[in-house]
């Protein structure tokens, strides 16, 4: 309960107790005592009367005084629950946005202007970690390249190799490899937080483009024995980044199957829904713990650690989802029951009703 409502209870209680008594002091100074004084034949003085007139008049003013207590701590108070609902909206993306003064020259505007410095001096720290973020990214990125290279071209002389040689080579590429997707996607999502990633905004047909996404997770799931199925697939148009579009289907996808059981199976489908294109990915692995799932978008959260480390990742692939959901303006759910199905929702607006997609 907040503290404006414990007041107002505290002051609506001394209200009723005073109204109380002040019904008993008016009950007993006019209907009692005359009762009494007339029963025994005592005559009431004049001055008596106008006595018992201020007596009430003054009691009864302690009830107006409390009421008008209530609503000046009710007046006192707005500022606080006004600063309290624009500190509660305050994320990583509106840190710039100082906080609107209530008052002034009090100690709410004192503590306005604390929050404010405060959310300055963390959009700088933040600013400081994306900008170290994306220039750590881009200096890895010429290393990596080069390991790459090197790799591929002693894997080209397999003839003069050894099998063990070629199998630590090739282990090798596959780490230098993953690397470059971490530090790509790294590079991507700093990028998107600074404002520097632009997406297109052209008419995407969701239905031919969720069935070049089905075949290539036909072929991603023929090594795991994972089953792939297209079910409904209405004809949808939206505005937005092809690329980008095709890239978060094959995201969830590559999740769905790798987090699947043997000889699982994963179901696609596209339809239209309140006024949105809905695409629904569902697969049949062992779920997501319920702790985990308010977690799940965020970035290098992944599973229990046993299967992380059996299931290639970096617990970026999500994270990448919900930008490139949410910068076409739609947005994206998971839900899970553990040991049964798993199920990945996005909805997009339609062509008619897209809004601008910038990141």
């Amino acid at each position: 309960m907040t503290i404006r409502k414990q007041l107002a209870l505290h002051y609506t209680m001394i209200v009723g107790v005073c109204l109380l008594l002040l019904g008993g002091l008016v009950h007993h100074e006019f209907i009692t005592e005359p009762r009494q004084r007339k029963a025994l034949g005592i005559p009431e003085l004049p001055e008596t009367i106008w006595g018992e007139y201020a007596e009430v008049f003054f009691y009864g003013m302690i009830p107006l005084v409390m009421t008008g207590g209530w609503w000046l701590m009710r007046r006192t108070l707005a500022p606080i629950s006004a600063l309290a609902d624009a500190v509660e909206r305050i994320n990583a993306g509106n840190l710039r946005e100082p906080l609107p003064r209530f008052s002034q020259g009090d100690e709410v505007a004192r503590l306005t202007e604390v929050f404010n410095s405060l959310a300055a001096r963390l959009d700088e720290s933040f600013q400081q970690i994306r900008y170290f973020t994306l220039h750590a990214s881009h200096e890895l990125k010429t290393p990596l390249t080069i390991m790459r290279i090197q790799l591929e071209t002693m894997l080209q002389e397999e003839k003069a190799l050894s099998p063990e040689q070629v199998e630590w080579l090739e282990c090798e590429l596959d780490e230098v490899q993953r690397l470059s997707k971490i530090v790509d996607a790294l590079t991507l999502l700093t990028k998107a937080d600074t404002g520097l990633v632009k997406l297109e905004r052209k008419p995407v047909r969701l239905a031919e483009l969720l069935h070049e996404s089905f075949e290539d997770a036909q072929i991603l799931a023929e090594p795991n024995g994972v089953q792939v199925a297209l079910g409904e697939r209405e004809d949808v148009k939206i505005l937005g980044d092809r690329d980008r579009l095709r890239q978060l289907l094959l995201n969830l996808t590559d999740n769905a199957i790798k987090y699947n059981r043997p000889d699982g199976r994963v179901t696609m489908a596209l339809r239209k829904r309140n006024g949105a294109a809905e695409i629904q990915i569902t697969n049949t692995g062992e779920g997501i713990p319920p702790a985990l799932q308010p977690r799940v978008f965020e970035r290098f959260v992944r599973g229990d650690e046993a299967r992380s480390r059996a299931i290639e990742g970096c617990g970026l692939g999500l994270s990448l989802c919900r930008w490139i959901v949410q910068a076409h303006g739609g947005d994206i759910q998971l839900s899970s029951d553990p040991d049964h199905i798993t199920t990945a929702t996005v909805r997009l607006p339609l062509a008619t009703e897209a809004v601008s997609v910038a990141a």
